[in-house]
């Protein structure tokens, strides 16, 4: 064989090594991807997490903090959708309540439940007892709502107490992508000041992004200084403070099913046709 056969088959055998490289390269590459990506959660059966930190952030309300499997897990929870938590409530029955987590697939290792906890819950009653190094048993996710980057201009959100939370993880899913271009207005009732869940959450996002998220709080017994709304959620709140009824807006509700019902009163007077509305 000559010198330049000789070259010509080193070349090729350079070649063929170089794409092997790549090849398992590429492969690792997308099976790390997978293992990362893949979700924590299993949609027919209960998962056990373990309650790694619990903050009280007021006298009924705390946020837990439950470990996923390792520091670099997700949870796997798609925006808008919701996880079912099992408990046991004060006389040691069986209870399932569907819950958001405050945390997204960006914060890596854990999940965040923030809980309103009420005399008479009996989920309430699970959370109030649980401490540190106690497991929670979730299964999901679950839900109807589907979320897509761009696929409305403007969001309407109108929420009452605890139902922020749902508001809260589509609103930061949003804001923190910076290839979505939507813009977010949020109206959020409570009775008191001391019942607003996440205000410095939401104050955050609205400082940090003023042209993209609004919120309007809105109580029903107001402190003496309060510039915010008084009384109950109108027509009038609605139409000064979300988007006006266009196909490309949708109004997202979430809270007591009395205030669920009275808001599809006053949107439906408004104009708002139903495929422009959804109800957690």
């Amino acid at each position: 064989m000559d010198m330049e056969s000789l070259q010509s088959l080193d070349i090729q055998i350079l070649v063929g090594v170089a794409v092997a490289v790549l090849a398992i390269g590429v492969g690792a590459a997308y099976l790390f991807s997978s293992k990362k990506s893949k979700g924590s959660l299993d949609p027919e059966n209960f998962k056990e997490f373990k309650l790694v930190k619990r903050t009280q952030l007021s006298h009924n309300v705390a946020k837990f903090t439950f470990a996923l499997p390792t520091t670099t897990s997700v949870l796997g929870l798609p925006i808008g959708q919701h996880i079912s938590c099992r408990g046991k409530d004060s006389q040691g029955e069986e209870v399932f309540k569907p819950y958001t987590p405050t945390t997204l697939d960006s914060d890596v290792g854990h999940f965040e439940l923030v809980i309103k906890m009420y005399p008479q819950g009996r989920m309430s009653h699970h959370f109030r007892e649980m401490r540190v190094g106690d497991y929670l048993a979730v299964k999901g996710p679950k839900g109807r709502f589907k979320y897509q980057p761009g696929q409305v201009r403007a969001f309407g959100m109108i929420a009452g107490g605890s139902g922020i939370t749902p508001m809260f993880q589509v609103a930061r899913a949003i804001l923190e992508n910076p290839e979505d271009k939507t813009k977010v207005h949020l109206i959020y009732a409570n009775v008191t000041y001391e019942d607003i869940l996440l205000k410095e959450e939401l104050d955050g996002l609205a400082a940090k992004y003023p042209d993209r998220f609004k919120v309007f709080y809105v109580l029903n017994q107001p402190p003496e200084v309060w510039d915010g709304g008084v009384g109950f959620v109108s027509k009038e709140m609605i139409e000064t403070h979300c988007p006006a009824p266009a196909p490309a807006v949708q109004i997202l509700r979430c809270g007591p099913p009395p205030m669920n019902k009275a808001m599809a009163a006053h949107l439906e007077a408004l104009g708002y046709a139903p495929a422009m509305q959804f109800q957690f």
